[in-house]
């Protein structure tokens, strides 16, 4: 039997993929893989079908995936990006035969949004960076796009008057900078009932493009208590990534930002044992799902390239190709 999941903005989840493949193949499913894209020259590719899509910010986007949902008979719905997070809650309320495992809508734009984010934490009473306005004139100041991710457009600030010339400056969150840390992720997940099955923090080695390269699973009882409590202050649901930052300094843990979706760095949790593919699957296919704490302690993902080639490729919209020969 078959099972279909549909990647938004999976292009690169190559190793995410065949861990989900391998998942079907424990419950006795065959798992397809298709990608909904911007270039379907993807290295995605390489286990499934990439599919042209829409920019998440076209108002027809929702209908096309609903489309290709239609069309390919798709089961699962999973976003990989943030700005694919709204989207795949829309399509959650439009397909209700659909497994998308994500918080709702109106949960997923608020934390996509830096500064209400901010706000909500602060009112569940979590810790978070001071977060101010420029007229607190405190410095050295951080300041972070109030949508994005990836650690794009982050810029640090030691004067006050160099702040203030941030051009679009409402579009950013300005919180205290904190230089001694150390920087840990928390890959979880939600049951439909609401229950946290499993949660497996891992601190974060190597950073490249905001993304981890070098990951290590470690049980730290507190920040696993402050974990608990984040998921319990919000109506979670499926795979939520959650970044702290600790403060050496003061040996504060801090929260610094919450995404419904799995995280690029999960592959290390997984292999530390937590179930977070075989949760997917199962939930999608009404399979009976209990918490796992049972995962292993100082587990070392190290991320290395590999290429995928396409020959005779068309370039992407409005890129010249190159006129001369390469390899």
């Amino acid at each position: 039997m078959d099972i279909t999941i549909l990647m938004l903005g999976g292009s690169r989840r190559v190793s995410l993929a065949e861990l989900f493949q391998r998942s079907g193949k424990r419950l006795g499913y065959n798992v397809r893989i298709l990608a909904y894209e911007l270039d379907t020259r993807a290295p995605i590719a390489l286990v499934g079908k990439v599919i042209k899509g829409l920019k998440w910010s076209d108002p027809n986007v929702v209908d096309d995936i609903v489309r290709v949902v239609k069309e390919y008979d798709v089961n699962i719905i999973l976003p990989f990006v943030n700005g694919a997070m709204e989207i795949a809650a829309l399509c959650k309320a439009r397909l209700p035969e659909v497994f998308v495992p994500v918080s709702d809508y109106d949960l997923s734009e608020k934390l996509y949004d830096k500064i209400e984010a901010a706000r909500l934490f602060k009112e569940a009473g979590i810790p978070i960076p001071r977060t101010y306005s420029i007229l607190d004139n405190e410095m050295p100041a951080i300041a972070k796009p109030r949508r994005g991710s990836r650690s794009r457009g982050i810029k640090i600030f030691n004067d006050v008057d160099d702040l203030m010339h941030l051009e679009n400056l409402d579009d950013y969150i300005i919180q205290e900078y904190i230089g001694n840390t150390r920087e840990y992720t928390v890959d979880c997940y939600v049951s439909l009932s609401g229950e946290l099955l499993t949660a497996v923090p891992r601190e974060r080695l190597e950073i490249m493009g905001g993304e981890s390269t070098r990951t290590v699973t470690c049980r730290l009882p507190e920040l696993l208590d402050l974990t608990r409590k984040v998921i319990e202050s919000f109506p979670f649901r499926g795979p939520v990534t959650i970044q702290f930052l600790h403060d050496l300094d003061t040996d504060r843990f801090l929260l610094l930002e919450v995404v419904t979706r799995l995280g690029g760095g999960v592959i290390c949790s997984i292999y530390a044992g937590a179930p977070i593919t075989d949760y997917i699957l199962s939930e999608a296919l009404g399979i009976p799902v209990s918490p796992c704490d049972d995962w292993a302690d100082n587990v070392l993902m190290a991320r290395y390239w590999k290429e995928a080639i396409f020959y005779n490729a068309t370039p992407p919209d409005g890129v010249a190709p190159r006129s001369e020969n390469w390899l």
